[in-house]
């Protein structure tokens, strides 16, 4: 809701100002808005604060906004949330900026964001009462990973090169280099052990690798029933197959380990280019293990917008319990103020080859 400080505005808009409750306000917390030379960022980039608490934003150069969303879509306004309006300031204006108030009414997380054009994807993205610095930088991160320009669009380049693969053989071979990932190296192929679930984590660990062609990875599955899913970056929480048919893509499928289980089921597959490979876990009992944030990455580019970080923020902003807090915001004023053995082997494309899945596991309780 807006409270405006004149008396017109609250004529046109309905809103009797007489009404408003008069507000303790225990502190003022200063956040600047925007700056010199171009500065697209709100600073501090977030604050805590406590009821009846005032935010102040102070609007510096360019044209900036101040407008609510939420975790779950960082760059969209809040269906009736607040929002300053853009807020113009020359470049040579050096004082007397321009403030709008935020009135705490809870200490739930209010999400912000500016929606001058790309700013939002620019990293121009701020909170009251986030949570902790991780939740901030997965709503940071899912705000930058919306950016058009980001690697995962780019295209892939065709790369000849000679590897030396296990046993010494040195083969020369044709594969897709993706911008900005790991190059092709001489050395030994790597298998690399994904544990699933360990100690009844929903996580993958490690989460986010560097792997080169040839080297492998096996997943081990720990108790409770998991699995590897091959997704993309703009769709983390869903199969690759589904967001784009006709694609191979790789599922392990799912993975039931009992707690007393000493031994654990493994999938192995192989890199066959240095493209970007994302998976998440799709079980959905009792929550979703994907918008809980376990998902995994390959060679992700992490100088670039396509993160492991941002594809993790954007499977967590999948999660629509992410409650919004309520404030109030002034308007800008013109002021200085079952055991089985498990065997398959298949083909896979899209950069990957499944090679063994073997295991014994214990039925589920």
């Amino acid at each position: 809701m807006f409270f405006h400080k004149t008396s017109a505005f609250a004529a046109l808009v309905g809103i009797s100002l007489a009404a408003i409750p008069p507000v303790v306000r225990s502190a003022t917390i200063d956040v600047t808005v925007g700056g010199p030379n171009g500065t697209v960022a709100y600073s501090p980039e977030y604050v805590n604060a406590s009821i009846g608490d005032v935010v102040r934003f102070t609007f510096e150069q360019k044209n900036h906004t101040v407008t609510q969303s939420s975790f779950a879509s960082p760059c969209s306004p809040l269906a009736s949330g607040f929002d300053s309006g853009f807020v113009p300031v020359a470049d040579n204006v050096t004082s007397d900026f321009i403030t709008a108030e935020l009135t705490i009414e809870n200490t739930d997380p209010v999400w912000v964001y500016c929606r001058q054009t790309g700013h939002c994807e620019q990293g121009m993205v701020f909170a009251v009462n986030p949570g902790s610095d991780a939740k901030f930088a997965a709503f940071k991160a899912a705000a930058l990973g919306l950016n058009s320009t980001s690697t995962a669009s780019a295209s892939v380049v065709t790369v000849t090169a000679t590897v030396t693969v296990s046993g010494g053989e040195s083969i020369t071979t044709t594969y897709g280099s993706y911008p900005g990932s790991s190059a092709p190296t001489s050395a030994t192929t790597t298998d690399h052990r994904i544990i699933v679930g360990d100690n009844g984590t929903l996580t993958y660990s490690p989460a986010n690798i560097t792997a080169q062609i040839g080297d492998t990875l096996t997943f081990e599955f720990h108790q409770k029933n998991h699995t590897a899913t091959q997704s993309s970056f703009a769709n983390p929480c869903t199969p690759l197959s589904a967001s784009s048919p006709g694609t191979s893509s790789f599922d392990s499928g799912f993975m039931p380990v009992s707690t007393n289980a000493t031994t654990f089921p493994t999938v192995t597959i192989q890199i066959n280019d240095t493209k970007p490979f994302w998976a998440y876990c799709r079980q959905s009992t009792p929550v979703s293990h994907c918008e809980s944030g376990m998902v995994f990455s390959v060679n992700a580019v992490e100088s670039s917008n396509s993160s492991f970080e941002a594809f993790q923020a954007k499977a967590i902003a999948l999660n629509t319990t992410s409650a919004s807090g309520s404030a109030s915001l002034s308007s800008p004023s013109a002021t200085s103020t079952s055991n089985s053995a498990v065997s398959i082997h298949e083909f896979y494309g899209a950069g990957i080859v499944i090679a063994v899945v073997s295991a014994m596991i214990g039925a589920l309780p």
